[in-house]
Formats: C-alpha cells, sequence, structure tokens
C-alpha cells in the first residue's frame, strides 16, 4: 500500500498517472492534510489489523500541519518508524532538503513542470519497492 500526503488534486492526479505509467500494482490511500496524516499514523500504532503502508510519499507544504511534523510524527510511532518516505515537493529550499534528509528520507522529488519528467516519480517509487536479491 501507499500512502500519498498531497493537498494539490492536480498532483494527486499526476502522481497517480506516474505509479500506474511504472507498472506498480497497489492500493493507494490518499490524505489531503497533515492532521490527517498524523491521526493516520496513530490509528496505525494502536490497530495491529491495520498495515503501515510500503512508502510515503509526502508533500511538504501541506494544510494543517507541515510535512516535516507528521515525517517527525511517523518516525516516532511503535509501528511505521521504517516506511519508506519520498518527498515530492515544490520546495527546492536546501533548508528543506537537509531536514527531510535528518528525518530519513529516501528521495527528494522536485515537482517538475512538465508531464514527461513528473513521470519519472514512477521509476523512482518501483525502485524503492522492488526487493533487493
Amino acid at each position: 500500500m501507499i500512502l500519498l500526503v498531497e493537498d494539490n488534486r492536480a498532483d494527486v492526479f499526476l502522481i497517480q498517472e506516474a505509479i500506474q505509467v511504472a507498472g506498480i500494482q497497489a492500493e493507494i490511500e490518499v490524505l489531503a492534510d497533515g492532521e490527517g496524516a498524523i491521526q493516520y499514523f496513530e490509528r496505525m500504532d494502536v490497530d495491529a489489523s491495520m498495515t503501515c503502508p510500503a512508502i510515503m510519499i509526502l508533500d511538504i507544504n501541506l494544510p494543517k500541519r507541515p510535512g516535516n511534523e507528521v515525517l517527525a510524527h511517523m518516525r516516532r510511532t511503535n509501528r511505521c518508524r521504517e516506511t519508506a518516505v519520498v518527498v515530492v515537493t515544490s520546495s527546492d529550499s536546501d533548508r528543506d532538503r537537509e531536514e527531510m534528509a535528518r528525518l530519513g528520507i529516501k528521495e527528494y522529488f522536485r515537482k517538475p513542470s512538465d508531464f514527461a519528467s513528473f513521470m519519472k516519480l514512477g521509476d523512482i517509487l518501483k525502485d524503492l519497492l522492488t526487493p533487493r536479491a
């Protein structure tokens, strides 16, 4: 399962398209704000029947709670702290890159302006989801 935390519906569409073009067969759960994502991980910690996502795709600039707070909260959970995280953002700030790296992300993908470049996200996700021999 892929957890997508993104408030921009056009970007949600593009990310889902990149996943489909890459041939990734996965359920995608979409959350539109940081508070909802924090509540999601709180539920994960108390409900053992829920499965942690294989990957969280996370925007930094979210309503209610920013992406760095979501990621820091997830890293403190008991069950999902090891979830792979790919940041997908419009920010090219060195500070954002450094903070996200400190919180243990796998990839930092700056949202490109053209469709073909955006589709490269699918290959990044596919590579992260492919088990290593």
